[in-house]
């Protein structure tokens, strides 16, 4: 091959690489080729810095979502990781975008020298073909030299062609690379003019304004339970796990209450993560032994169901003594009316947005649910309300918002059946289902706090979220 047609044949080699280049190095650079962050099981699943928290919503009568109220996790550092990879992605771009000023200025210059060979080749060709028409006429070893001179450059005019694509190529990069520089320049000017105070102070007034919505709506009513999130696989097939629904934000102390008879030991973690990870943080032993699962933390103390008896003690966690004791009036005890699963849960304890609650049955009610309202410190029953429910045809309940929701088994197929209200002293069947991934339920109790329900399924601890329909509150609500 001649010198012209190695030149060319550098050039394209060099166009080549550079194309590859580009089609492997852009989408990288716009964030066309994201990778999906994998997330470990159980903690990060359940983790509230993972994403956003939906704090609560709003329906009208028709089920028809009014508003959503929704918070991320704050993090006032991570506008400062952003600005810089917005930086270093600037810094990229102008890199970028110098290398194509430099391949375009070479790209231009051998172009015209590709178009003038073109020229020179379609004459030859031109006048190849006159004289071939005419060959007769001439001698044989001219016609032969223009002959071989022809088919060397046969092979040159697709490489040309494509040649002229690929210059055509480089100015839509170059044209692309300069309008990416021009947003990008805009966004980190946009950015920089908030300083650091001004994002903090708008996050706050965010935050109060959301808190301020909340208050604007009423209690909720269950409308639908999703999951369960697997936290942990430990303990024996019956047991409950809980933390303080009036804790501080800063305070995420778990207790864990492994067995439902014969034990007295509770043990307590820091946080959810040392939970998972077994980091146990002090361990309490209580003056008595308990009967059931049915145990709440509550502002700070244990309630629970002294073994054999229907009295309720309450345990400060604090001072590690007892605090108050009190017999629940007539309560059936010690597997008299319990749960479908039996375990001694005659009486279950749980609280609720609005206070301290006992669900037990008597013989005055026929073995029916009887739901009381307790003083949290001195445990005396405030109010009570006689259901029509057996209480052995209950799998589990647990309180939201004053009402009392019922399961009808703790098996497979379980669902949440029957409803109380204390409000209107009123009841209603519902149907909402709910996975009972193990199989086998013998805690369920909601956590105001977290909006969610804790279970303990077959060894597992286990939340459930859960759905809430609210009204918004009016002048005439008290």
């Amino acid at each position: 091959m001649n010198p012209p047609l190695l030149k060319l044949g550098a050039v394209l080699s060099t166009m080549a690489m550079i194309s590859n280049w580009m089609s492997q190095t852009l989408p990288s650079l716009v964030g066309l080729n994201t990778t999906r962050i994998t997330t470990s099981d159980a903690l990060t699943q359940i983790s509230p810095k993972e994403g956003w928290q939906v704090y609560s919503s709003a329906q009208d009568p028709d089920g028809r979502c009014i508003c959503t109220v929704v918070a991320p996790e704050q993090n006032l550092c991570s506008r400062d990781a952003k600005s810089r990879q917005l930086r270093q992605l600037l810094e990229k771009v102008q890199n970028m975008s110098q290398s194509i000023e430099v391949l375009n200025l070479r790209t231009q210059r051998d172009f015209q020298y590709v178009l003038k060979m073109e020229t020179q080749m379609k004459g030859l060709k031109a006048k190849f073909r006159q004289i071939e028409d005419d060959r007769k006429t001439l001698m044989t070893k001219h016609f032969q030299e223009l002959k071989e001179k022809m088919d060397e450059l046969l092979p040159l005019i697709p490489v040309l062609e494509q040649y002229k694509t690929d210059a055509k190529l480089i100015t839509q990069f170059k044209e692309e690379i300069r309008n990416l520089s021009t947003v990008l320049t805009g966004i980190q000017e946009e950015i920089g003019a908030y300083d650091y105070e001004e994002l903090h102070q708008r996050v706050v007034s965010l935050e109060t304004r959301l808190r301020d919505c909340m208050k604007k709506l009423t209690c909720g009513k269950l409308m639908k339970i999703t999951g369960p999130i697997t936290v942990k696989i430990s303990g024996t097939r019956f047991g409950a796990w809980m933390t303080d629904p009036l804790a501080s934000e800063k305070n995420n102390r778990v207790w864990y209450m492994d067995s439902y008879t014969n034990n007295k030991i509770v043990r307590e973690y820091k946080s959810i993560a040392d939970f998972v990870s077994g980091a146990e943080s002090r361990t309490y032993n209580l003056p008595f032994k308990w009967a059931g699962t049915n145990h709440v933390v509550y502002n700070g103390s244990l309630y629970f169901n002294k073994y054999q008896s229907n009295i309720i003690i309450k345990y400060s966690f604090d001072t590690g003594r007892v605090l108050a004791q009190r017999s629940l009036e007539y309560a059936g005890f010690h597997n008299v009316y319990p749960y479908t699963w039996g375990g001694f849960s005659d009486i279950d304890l749980m609280a609720d947005e609005i206070g301290l609650w006992a669900v037990y049955a008597t013989n005055q009610n026929a073995g029916n649910i009887v739901i009381s309202q307790l003083n949290q410190d001195t445990l005396e029953v405030l109010k009570s309300w006689s259901t029509g429910y057996p209480k052995r045809s209950a799998g589990e309940s647990f309180m939201i918002c004053g009402t009392l929701y019922v399961t009808n088994s703790h098996l497979t197929g379980a669902k949440v059946y029957y409803s109380y209200s204390t409000k209107t002293s009123t009841y209603e069947y519902t149907d909402i289902p709910f996975h009972n991934q193990y199989f086998h339920i013998s805690m369920l109790d909601y956590n105001a706090r977290d909006r969610a329900l804790y279970a303990w399924n077959n060894g597992h601890q286990v939340l459930f979220n859960v759905t809430l329909f609210h009204i918004i509150k009016t002048e005439d609500d008290t």
